[in-house]
């Protein structure tokens, strides 16, 4: 269920050169991309072959995401980005990305935990 606290709502990988990955996966993967216009380049969003359901971004490491780290990275939805941040902290954890806007989807951050793997937590705008 999206938007639903704890749950993975969605993926993505962010690196250097997102058209020459994107051509990788799709490729090996038989996903279908999807252009997505980002300033004065395109990044991608993958489908599923004979679909139109998005599952997963590639995104060039510019811009906003210049500082995201080259991996496939989970956006978990929690309740309270800010009191999540805190949590991360006080477990040992650390903040990576403070707070983002992602518009209409809400706002996000990237944290690391105490053995040094990332993912995203995101605080939904609504339904």
């Amino acid at each position: 269920m999206v938007n639903q606290v704890g749950n993975i709502d969605w993926i993505d990988l962010t690196v250097e050169n997102g058209r020459s990955v994107a051509d990788f996966y799709q490729s090996v993967m038989g996903w279908n991309l999807i252009p997505v216009e980002v300033e004065d380049y395109q990044d991608f969003c993958a489908v599923l072959p004979g679909t139109d359901t998005p599952i997963a971004g590639i995104c060039h490491k510019r811009g906003a995401n210049q500082s995201i780290p080259s991996q496939w990275m989970m956006y978990v939805t929690v309740d309270d980005l800010e009191q999540s941040m805190r949590q991360c902290e006080e477990q040992g954890g650390e903040v990576i990305i403070r707070s983002r806007d992602m518009g209409s989807f809400g706002r996000m951050s990237i944290i690391q935990d105490p053995a040094g793997a990332h993912c995203a937590i995101v605080q939904s705008a609504g339904d």
